[in-house]
């Protein structure tokens, strides 16, 4: 195939990777399946109206996956997190060595293009229909560094539902519980927080119309579904988002879940929210020092943040069954017992709510923020597998030493997960969903399975000079505990791994920008930062 030269029907395969490697939590059972990106869907629709032949694999560590993948393409989309970096980077070896051409986008391209071009024939960043066409036009190998393609900036338009079914059907059959249907209302976010991955993005809301016709559509599909928005801040445009719910909802037929900001859940609004059947409300409060200008509390620190927010927590589980509150544990302004003893006290005012914890994370260029931990020398070279918030912390802590950190982690998730904790969120949720999710989690790998792994790496740092060397940054020597991880994770997958694929350069975001004399770039394509979306925090 010469280059500019198309083919007349290319067949691409599109990967998107929700899990890492094989998983039986009884969660990820649960919840998997309702996870999956949007964006490989939306890709996956313009690539058959562009005439090519289409096979689209969301992999939610519950199926083999080396059978869900497609036999013979052209050309391979992977869309992945950081966590399943190693996981891709095995899968476009695979298929590059079948004699296909391999792409990446999604927020691990964002964070890490860099390495992500070591791998990958195409690197993307913002990505819209034309430089989508661009790709499928070129479909030429670009090795041994790939291409950083981007867009201007984000699509102004997605494919709706009625595009996507045929996508999204496959997927939520795999759900056995209840089935979330993915939609967007906007891209971005109007806020400027240094520490999100959005914060670089534009806040771009989407067209109301389409998401009437979304709505629609779905009432003809599904009866009575469940809608997970995956706006990082839904309810910016809340008037307008509200009303067009209402145009074409009828009370109680379709039940939402959306991440928002305390900001904006003032008690009016929440009535609003309970009429038009939002079922569940995932906040960030993050810190009990600082980062609260979404949480209406920018001037109120410790306790006196912890009675406001409970507070409020507490009113909206009156209008809202399921409530989940989102902390970073580790932050810079975090020092001795104080904010894990809050956390606690945050639990016992406020019951119904879930607290989700995140051990602080440096996911490259996905922050502003990340650029200074890189400057102050403390990101650690962790492989991307273990960088989902919980099984890694890349970052040597400010104002802790690893064990008494660990210790201080691992006792606030029992104090979390304890029969007590549990037995009074169960008594204190509405609603047959929010007290089985909860109690799932609770027992399942978020509660027990991270106590029993936080545990584990505790005493490793006690007892293992190799493990305390590489926490501290004085050995970049990997200890064999994560090898032998991914190699279980990745199963037969592991032999197509690359050599060197299991280290990346902690510091190549500093390093590109001292080579350029700008944050934006990556050395090739378009000079623009590529685009983030799906989770919050230093990281995603």
């Amino acid at each position: 195939m010469s280059k500019g030269t198309p083919l007349a029907k290319l067949r691409v395969g599109i990967v998107d990777l929700v899990a890492k490697g094989p998983t039986r939590s009884l969660y990820a059972r649960l919840m998997n399946a309702n996870l999956a990106s949007i964006m490989p869907q939306v890709l996956a629709t313009w690539c058959e109206e562009a005439g090519h032949d289409v096979h689209l694999v969301c992999y939610t560590g519950l199926e083999n996956l080396v059978d869900e993948l497609p036999d013979d393409v052209d050309l391979l989309f992977v869309g992945a997190f950081s966590q399943g970096a190693q996981l891709a980077y095995a899968i476009s070896e695979m298929f590059r060595r079948r004699g296909a051409v391999t792409c990446i986008g999604g927020p691990h391209a964002r964070c890490y293009p860099e390495d992500s071009r070591k791998y990958f024939d195409y690197v993307l960043g913002y990505t819209d229909q034309a430089l989508l066409g661009e790709i499928l036009e070129d479909c030429q190998p670009h090795r041994p560094i790939g291409q950083y393609r981007s867009a201007a900036m984000q699509p102004v338009t997605l494919p709706g539902l009625r595009q996507r079914w045929k996508f999204i059907e496959p997927t939520i059959a795999k759900a056995p519980l209840f089935k979330m249907i993915p939609m967007l209302g906007s891209l971005g976010c109007p806020y400027t927080c240094s520490f999100c991955i959005d914060s670089v993005v534009d806040y771009q809301p989407l067209d109301f119309d389409g998401i009437r016709d979304d709505l629609s559509f779905l009432l003809q599909k599904m009866k009575k579904p469940t809608v997970g928005w995956h706006d990082p801040n839904f309810g910016v445009r809340f008037n307008d988002v509200l009303e067009a719910i209402e145009d074409v909802v009828p009370p109680g037929s379709i039940q939402f879940v959306a991440e928002s900001s305390l900001s904006l859940l003032g008690e009016d609004r929440l009535q609003r929210l309970a009429r038009n059947g939002f079922r569940g409300i995932l906040p960030g409060v993050e810190s009990w020092y600082m980062l609260g200008n979404k949480s209406k509390s920018r001037s109120k620190h410790g306790m006196e943040k912890v009675e406001q927010i409970s507070d409020h927590a507490n009113l909206i589980t009156r209008y809202i069954p399921y409530l989940q509150t989102n902390f970073v544990l580790g932050l810079d302004c975090d020092e001795g017992p104080e904010p894990f003893e809050l956390t606690k006290t945050f639990i016992d005012r406020s019951p119904a709510a879930f607290p989700g914890y995140s051990l602080l994370t440096s996911f490259g260029r996905a922050a502003p923020l990340n650029l200074e931990y890189q400057e102050e020398g403390r990101v650690l070279g962790f492989p991307f597998h273990f960088l989902n918030n919980n099984h890694a912390m890349n970052l040597k802590p400010k104002n802790y030493e690893w064990i008494e950190f660990y210790d201080h982690v691992i006792d606030l998730t029992k104090y979390s997960f304890s029969k007590r904790a549990i037995w009074r969120r169960l008594k204190a949720n509405n609603g047959g969903i929010p007290r089985i999710m909860n109690v799932v989690r609770a027992i399942s790998s978020e509660g027990k399975g991270r106590i029993e792994y936080y545990t584990m790496i505790r005493d490793r740092l006690k007892t293992d000079s190799t493990f305390r060397d590489y926490f501290e940054g004085q050995s970049t020597e990997l200890p064999q505990f994560y090898v032998d991880r991914v190699r279980s994770d990745l199963g037969p997958l592991w032999e197509y791994l690359p050599e060197g694929a299991l280290e990346h350069n902690p510091y190549e975001y500093l390093d590109s920008v001292k080579q350029n004399g700008s944050h934006n770039g990556t050395g090739s394509g378009t000079a623009t930062t590529p685009p983030a979306r799906e989770l919050p925090l230093a990281s995603h």
